[in-house]
């Protein structure tokens, strides 16, 4: 016969458990950090010999053989590799602080997928930061580039620069997407709003990978009252980053002025209805299956409440022809900059996240 357990036996359990993973966390932290540094000196010692003596790839071959045999067991040390550790010092041959931990908090095949997919380093920043923050599998950050979410997110339309405070703007700024690609659906050629939010339901969990990784999905057909009569928000979030509500509303249809007008309204109610004293005021999406952002311009223009305008697609790819009609150099220079201060502010602690 067993004896009864010590009071408060499982709770020491699971404190010891916890306190367990948790180094071990720490320690492949630490394992992978140091990796990424030794990989990063290794490509530092190929270019300058190649920039000194002229190496090419004959040499770098031949290196890859010697190194394998002289480090035999140890893994990593293929031809390829080297290649990617001198394409990998190339990238960051001083990096920016702000960069460099965004880096070495991701694994070498994150680092390779960023290397291998993304020329610009802003956009690289942009993955890097966004796959360590939502704790993306080397998948996801792969098909996030793919999709193009980095453009996507800097063509984006909303007025938050008018009506969100400066310390919320740069964290709205990388919640919304000018286009979102439903690729995951399967809807027939003539389908209805009723039918498309049900799909996204069904596939809630691409939704939300999706739309970002700070988003929790709250409700459909979230019911609102005002003097008996009844308003329904199609699709209500919470954004744990921004700590405040998301109330999307889909159209299957293009963008009409009314339909911000309508937002709107939703928005008042939510925040004085539903909206906790802790809580930053709510904001609004409206997805549409098309929008002329000229009209967009002017009827976000002088709403009041923060709201952004994005249009959807099925497939992933986005017409030649349509390109024009996306934002100048020099508006996309202002808004890579303002992502670019999100992305270097220090990362918010969420309380209710454990370790």
């Amino acid at each position: 016969m067993t004896s009864p357990l010590a009071p408060d036996y499982q709770q020491l359990l699971l404190d010891m458990t916890a306190r367990v993973r948790q180094a071990q966390y720490q320690a492949l932290r630490l394992v992978n950090r140091q990796q990424l540094e030794l990989y990063w000196e290794l490509g530092r010692l190929i270019v300058e010999r190649q920039q000194q003596y002229g190496w090419g790839k004959q040499v770098v071959e031949t290196l890859a053989r010697d190194l394998q045999r002289e480090l035999a067991g140890l893994r990593g040390f293929s031809a390829t590799n080297l290649w990617r550790m001198r394409s990998f010092y190339l990238a960051y041959p001083q990096p920016e602080e702000k960069l460099a931990q965004a880096v070495r908090e991701l694994g070498w095949g994150h680092n390779i997928t960023l290397l291998e997919q993304c020329a610009d380093p802003a956009e690289r920043l942009f993955y890097a930061v966004q796959a360590q923050r939502h704790s993306w599998s080397r998948h996801v950050l792969s098909h996030q580039i793919s999709t193009r979410a980095y453009q996507k997110m800097l063509q984006a339309q909303h007025n938050f620069a008018t009506t969100l405070p400066p310390e919320q703007l740069p964290t709205a700024t990388l919640a919304i997407k000018d286009e979102y690609t439903f690729d995951f659906l399967a809807l027939t050629e003539e389908y209805s709003e009723y039918e498309l939010e049900q799909q996204l339901l069904s596939n809630v969990r691409r939704f939300l990978q999706e739309m970002g990784g700070d988003f929790t999905f709250v409700g459909n057909q979230y019911r609102l009252e005002l003097e008996g009569n009844e308003y329904f928000i199609d699709l209500l979030f919470y954004h744990r980053g921004l700590q405040c509500l998301v109330a999307l509303e889909l159209k299957i249809t293009e963008f009409r002025p009314e339909y911000a007008g309508k937002m709107n309204f939703y928005l008042s109610l939510l925040n004085e209805q539903v909206r906790k004293p802790h809580e930053q005021p709510s904001i609004g999406i409206i997805i549409c299956r098309s929008k002329q952002r000229t009209i967009v311009e002017f009827a976000l223009r002088d709403v009041s409440k923060p709201i952004g305008v994005a249009t959807y697609t099925l497939t992933d790819t986005l017409p030649t022809e349509l390109r024009p009609f996306f934002p100048s150099n020099e508006e996309l220079v202002r808004r890579l900059d303002a992502v670019t201060a999100a992305l270097q502010a220090p990362a918010k602690i969420d309380p209710t996240e454990k370790n």
